[in-house]
């Protein structure tokens, strides 16, 4: 091995040159790894993804509050349709959140989320969201967005989560780079703005 032939200074620069390759390549496998423990396992309020809908509906109910914000500087207005529902655990829902462009120009967006509190993350399960994609809305323009969710029945045998009898799903909307297909239209017509 090399480090056994190295003497002194030598071997212990080498030391550190591996302790420091190993920390930078830890710090990158960091973000990817909390990102898929976090979904995995609920941690931290992220929401869970499924493709199907709950096998098993309970009578217990649990109420859901919907949360919506922009980033700071961000020019949309977003809201929910709903402030809250109550829903059956198990049950699937469809609820809907609005966002508007009061500008005059093209603006993309994408939705971070969140569920409080945190007991409840794991078990909050998405199957659809707008969340998913980028939204991009026009000058003007007003859409709704729906999210299709349930909460999944074993919540109930949880330690923590059998005592949780609300959650918050909060969204936050941060401007994003317009998709390049979309950018290119706008192009040609700012381009003409300026010569004008």
């Amino acid at each position: 091995m090399i480090l056994g032939r190295l003497q002194g200074n030598n071997r212990t620069l080498a030391k550190l040159v591996v302790v420091v390759v190993t920390m930078v390549s830890l710090s990158f496998a960091a973000v990817p790894f909390y990102d898929w423990f976090c979904r995995t396992t609920g941690y931290g309020g992220t929401p869970s993804v499924s493709e199907t809908a709950s096998d098993l509906i309970l009578d217990q109910t649990v109420k859901v509050r919907f949360d919506a914000s922009l980033e700071q500087g961000m020019p949309w207005t977003f809201k929910p349709v709903v402030r809250s529902v109550d829903v059956r655990i198990g049950e699937t829902v469809l609820a809907f959140y609005e966002a508007h462009n009061p500008t005059d120009r093209v603006i993309g967006g994408t939705a971070s989320f969140n569920v409080f509190p945190d007991a409840a993350g794991g078990y909050f399960t998405k199957i659809e969201c707008f969340c998913f994609t980028e939204q991009v809305l026009q000058p003007g323009e007003t859409v709704q967005m729906p999210v299709t969710f349930y909460v999944d029945p074993a919540m109930v045998e949880d330690p923590e989560g059998k005592f949780v009898h609300e959650i918050v799903l909060s969204y936050t909307f941060h401007e994003t780079p317009l998709p390049e297909e979309q950018a290119a239209l706008e192009t040609p017509a700012e381009d003409a703005a300026a010569v004008n």
